[in-house]
């Protein structure tokens, strides 16, 4: 816009002419000397315009400006928010690092469909699903238990078997930060190292019931409603234990021994405690 030569008024300095100007700044004629104003804040408040469709254009303008610096104004405080939400997570995180104590059930096994099973073991995470009732109904679920020490163990059912030949697929120990209580999508992210998948092979050697078991019904192997189930630590060392065992690359056979042996020190598992596995199948 050319305001060059255009005629204005200032409420302090009369009439005058405007000479030059740029996008910050604005230089008036004056009968006796040259003022400089800031552009185009200047206007509206102390300097008027003779040209009514200049002035009408320079209002459009403005406006305009004046919303950008209203979005970036509100841009500003959303990032000065979440900055101070992510500085209390920060805080509540580290708390609940340094306060946690070990459950002894806090161990994950999931049920997965067959189309999770795919995606579960391509992007290394579960969905905890959603809470179906209540005042948070369709809110995920989050998985409370879960922690550093905590691994998810990934099951399925073929289509017609029955429960007690639930396999297992594979198994990974939670993100190295993952605290279940903060987790408000209801994803559980694997450790960067920590994960392994079994062979279809493997995973026939590998049934859920035989680590598993509800002490009040010793015998019976039902699941039914849910996607996960929290469950005892030992177990899981079990589990881990027989993986060990069942792998014959020795490449693979190295990386489940290490999993094994952070996963127990993570539980605080002694090889004397290390029973052998009686699940529900071992029972019958």
């Amino acid at each position: 816009m050319n305001l060059i030569n255009k005629k204005v008024t200032h409420e302090r300095f009369g009439m005058g002419s405007i000479v030059d100007h740029n996008d910050s700044s604005i230089e008036i004629h004056f009968a006796s000397e040259n003022k400089k104003f800031v552009f185009p804040d200047v206007f509206g408040k102390h300097l008027k315009l003779h040209d009514k469709n200049v002035a009408n254009l320079l209002e459009t303008i403005m406006q305009k400006k004046e919303m950008e610096q209203k979005e970036e104004e509100m841009k500003k405080e959303e990032e000065k928010k979440l900055q101070r939400k992510n500085q209390e997570l920060r805080l509540e995180h580290e708390k609940l690092m340094k306060n946690h104590k070990l459950h002894p059930e806090s161990q994950m096994v999931f049920w997965c469909d067959t189309e999770e099973q795919d995606r579960s073991f391509s992007e290394w995470n579960v969905f905890s699903g959603v809470i179906k009732s209540g005042n948070n109904k369709g809110k995920p679920n989050k998985p409370i238990r879960l922690h550093q020490n905590s691994a998810v163990l990934l099951t399925a059912i073929d289509s017609g078997m029955p429960e007690k030949d639930r396999r297992i697929l594979g198994v990974y120990m939670v993100n190295e930060d993952f605290i279940g209580k903060l987790c408000e999508d209801g994803y559980i992210p694997a450790h960067s190292e920590y994960r392994l998948q079994l062979t279809e092979q493997e995973s026939d050697q590998m049934l859920f019931w035989k680590y598993y078991v509800n002490e009040k019904f010793p015998q019976k192997m039902t699941w039914n409603t849910g996607k996960y189930r929290y469950f005892d630590n030992l177990w899981m060392a079990q589990i881990l234990n027989d993986i060990v065992a069942l792998k014959s690359d020795p490449q693979e056979r190295e990386l489940a021994q290490q999993f094994f042996e952070h996963y127990c020190k993570m539980n605080q598992i002694t090889d004397q405690e290390l029973s052998k596995p009686n699940g529900a199948l071992m029972r019958i």
